[in-house]
């Protein structure tokens, strides 16, 4: 058998070892694995690299991916998926894994509908893939977050500052939820529930009547405010343009509520972006394991012919569920995992 691997959307901790898993195992079967450069691009436009074990070796603990990765949406052009299917056959391939989020999936489950031999591996920091308790990269992004908010901690109260930090989350509070936990955050605010700015600043007001002269406010980028002159409801965003997928740049609503704080409450108030220091770097051990399990069940999968279908953690086990299914809808926050952050606010 003749497997292409590619890895679609933003980089993430524990891709390599996916791919690492992938040429391992198929290396049990004597069958041979090529990686698609840069995601779908690689299959619009043909670009690959065979892949083996000396390619692999030593690449489990670095982050990003040595096949590249991008946010090409093979159906944004209306050829896009002959081209992929064509393509497919011109390399010669059997089976393809793509590891990816709900875009580079939902795209996997469509192209599986048109032919397309393909199985799934859940990558995104953000959590918010059905079907699967947890998705690698997740592990890595609420560490680097929780030791951001541990540091932000000392200067914060050096300074008798309120500190907004702002995490990745675009329609999930995921991060948010347990690095705010993990991280003792005073307030955590999520897309899930809309930003009453009212009902922070009387945590913050109520937590400084106490004698604690400072804050720390963890914020998801996809957060909305209830209500805001002009634009209530909306999301803050860097830009209006938008991806492939019809994704707007999001980033900025950590630096409109640290105003508002410092506004209503007169408290000096900063605000931090962690950006793209959530998802670069190495994988924790929990994501190499994960993301390693992950690559060993879809090469399993692609060689017991069963496609369309992903590799999801439910409990203890790696199970298949179907692509169809882990893209249907995003996976938001569990409310009573929130409500337990809630006990701690103020």
């Amino acid at each position: 058998m003749k497997i292409g691997v590619l890895t679609g959307g933003g980089d993430c901790p524990g891709l390599n070892a996916v791919i690492r898993a992938v040429v391992r195992k198929s290396d049990n079967y004597d069958s041979r694995v090529v990686g698609i450069r840069n995601g779908w691009k690689g299959l619009v436009d043909i670009a690959y690299t065979d892949l083996d074990t000396k390619m692999v070796s030593g690449i489990l603990h670095i982050g990003g991916t040595i096949i590249g990765t991008s946010r090409t949406n093979p159906f944004k052009d209306p050829g896009g998926p002959d081209k992929v299917l064509k393509n497919f056959r011109l390399l010669g391939l059997d089976a393809l894994v793509a590891i990816g989020g709900e875009d580079t999936l939902g795209a996997a489950s469509k192209l599986f509908e048109r032919g397309l031999p393909v199985v799934g591996v859940p990558k995104t920091i953000d959590n918010d893939l059905s079907g699967t308790d947890f998705t690698f990269g997740f592990d890595t992004a609420v560490s680097i977050a929780t030791d951001a908010i541990d540091r932000i901690h000392t200067t914060a109260e050096s300074h008798n500052r309120v500190m907004v930090v702002e995490v990745m989350g675009r329609n999930a509070g995921w991060i948010a939820t347990f690095s705010g936990i993990a991280g003792g955050a005073h307030a955590i605010l999520i897309p899930e529930k809309p930003i009453d700015v009212d009902e922070v600043c009387d945590l913050i007001l109520r937590r400084h009547s106490r004698g604690k002269n400072f804050s720390i406010v963890v914020v998801a980028e996809g957060a909305k405010f209830a209500e805001k002159p002009g634009e209530s409801g909306q999301l803050i965003v860097q830009e209006t343009k938008t991806d492939e997928f019809g994704h707007v740049r999001l980033g900025g609503i950590s630096q409109v509520l640290a105003k508002e704080i410092e506004k209503r409450t007169t408290f000096e108030s900063r605000y931090v972006v962690l950006g793209h220091i959530q998802r670069g770097g190495s994988p924790t051990a929990h994501d190499r394991v994960l993301a390693t399990r992950f690559g060993v069940f879809a090469t399993e999968m692609a060689h017991r012919n069963e496609f369309g279908k992903m590799a999801a953690l439910q409990g203890k086990e790696i199970v298949p569920v179907p692509l169809a299914e882990a893209t249907a809808q995003s996976k938001t926050v569990n409310m009573g995992i929130f409500h337990i952050a809630e006990e701690f606010f103020g």
